[in-house]
């Protein structure tokens, strides 16, 4: 697993809830609601990682 795909992982594990960013061929595993607040502060952490790998 590459160090991207780590930050990826643990921004959807701590700002999503989400368990694996794995699919696993089930809607009701594959699809989650999400408020948009918690997508605004993965996009952010997202930004923010993306400016500390410069």
């Amino acid at each position: 697993m590459t160090n991207r795909d780590r930050t990826l992982a643990e921004i959807a594990t701590k700002l999503l809830d989400l368990e694996t960013m794995a699919t696993r061929n089930s809607d009701r595993l594959d699809f989650h609601n999400l408020a948009i607040w918690q997508i605004k502060a993965a996009l952010e952490a997202a930004y923010a990682a993306g400016q500390e790998a410069k």
